[in-house]
């Protein structure tokens, strides 16, 4: 059962826009339903740096940030039964509770158990189990991974294999499986086929691995950093192009470097252009484009409807459609046995108290992913 309350060292985020602030926080024990994890290894995610921007209209502050991490149960509240203390595993941000109408549907992912709460920065029964300086702060994305402790609900909670390397693994907590869900879940991409992927950062990378998987011929990726090409095609890109090279729309080179443009395209920056320009990069008839960067509030995309009425499809992606607690122990076996690459996306390694440090690695886009270890 719980123990007592436990001291830890997190990262806040006193408000957006500043620097997170090292501190000694209070982690509450695990309350019904509920898990206390000690977390081992977390990542940063462009997600982090978009809250932390202010830019997220769901963002709450002071929050304690972090949504890529894995680490070991350190106790459980009464009516868990899925996990023990000692289990090894990853929280998830997007859960699965195996009840609602999302949860059994097979078209989706998108459980919506908890997503009330979990929006509002706060534990299923609408409080918090973090404390600092006696001041409440809140969750994030029901996960709150930038904290040696930290609690979340039972159904938020994927039990992995024991053998996991967990400053590897952490990142199938969101962008590997994102990128490689998008592909293979979402789009569906078929052997054969062209695609391109704009955005060439660890997620971009991801989708590039799926479409590789699924049998595609063609693989163009496409970002203005041409230092991030190389790493692309390791990952299986049989091209990449800036942009900024060419004197037309970009979805036009497309078009005319494919002979009518290409099976399947995914955007993953988070640019509503980008968005259009990856929709009319897509063939007539059939092309399918799947939305996988998050924008900013507020924003809208458009592009004429003749792009839809001739036969594309407009897609978007959540977790890359996985259904997590089910999936996330497979895509940890799939790189235990070498299926999936995860190691080559972890560019740098760092103690967690250099966590600003690996924010200004991924805004100067020197890092794909950097491994924060607790």
């Amino acid at each position: 059962m719980a123990s007592g309350v436990i001291k830890c060292k997190a990262a806040v985020a006193w408000e957006a826009g500043k620097p997170l602030s090292l501190e000694e926080v209070e982690v509450a024990p695990p309350k019904a339903h509920e898990v206390r994890i000690k977390i081992i290894a977390t990542a940063v995610c462009h997600t982090d740096a978009y809250t932390l921007s202010g830019a997220d209209p769901e963002g709450c502050f002071p929050v304690i940030l972090g949504h890529e991490g894995a680490g070991i149960v350190d106790s459980v509240g009464e009516g868990v039964t899925k996990v023990k203390p000692g289990d090894t595993v990853i929280p998830l941000y997007i859960p699965q509770c195996g009840e609602c109408k999302f949860c059994k549907n097979p078209k989706t992912n998108l459980c919506q158990k908890i997503r009330i709460t979990q929006g509002r920065g706060l534990m299923p029964d609408g409080t918090s189990r973090f404390t600092c300086k006696g001041k409440q702060l809140y969750h994030f994305m029901g996960t709150s991974t930038f904290s040696e402790y930290t609690v979340v609900a039972d159904i938020s909670v994927a039990k992995i294999d024991a053998a996991a390397p967990l400053d590897k693994v952490c990142l199938l907590g969101c962008g590997i499986s994102t990128g490689y869900g998008a592909a293979v879940n979402t789009a569906k991409v078929e052997p054969g086929s062209t695609c391109a992927v704009f955005g060439l950062g660890g997620v971009g990378l991801a989708v590039i691995m799926g479409c590789k998987t699924a049998g595609a011929s063609r693989i163009i990726g496409i970002d203005l950093n041409k230092d991030k090409y190389a790493k692309a095609k390791e990952f299986g890109a049989t091209e990449c192009i800036s942009p900024q090279d060419f004197k037309k729309p970009i979805q036009e080179v497309l078009v005319e470097m494919t002979n009518g443009g290409v099976d399947y395209s995914f955007e993953c920056i988070g640019n509503v252009g980008v968005m259009r320009a990856a929709l009319e990069a897509c063939h007539k008839g059939w092309g399918v484009s799947v939305i996988v960067g998050v924008a900013a509030a507020g924003q809208e995309i458009s592009t004429r409807p003749f792009q839809l009425v001739t036969g594309r499809t407009w897609k978007g992606t959540a977790f890359g459609g996985w259904k997590s607690v089910d999936n996330v122990p497979k895509l940890v076996t799939d790189y235990m046995s070498k299926k999936i690459k995860v190691d080559e996306f972890v560019t740098h390694t760092l103690p967690f108290d250099k966590i600003n440090e690996a924010f200004e690695l991924m805004h100067t886009g020197k890092s794909i992913r950097t491994v924060l270890k607790l």
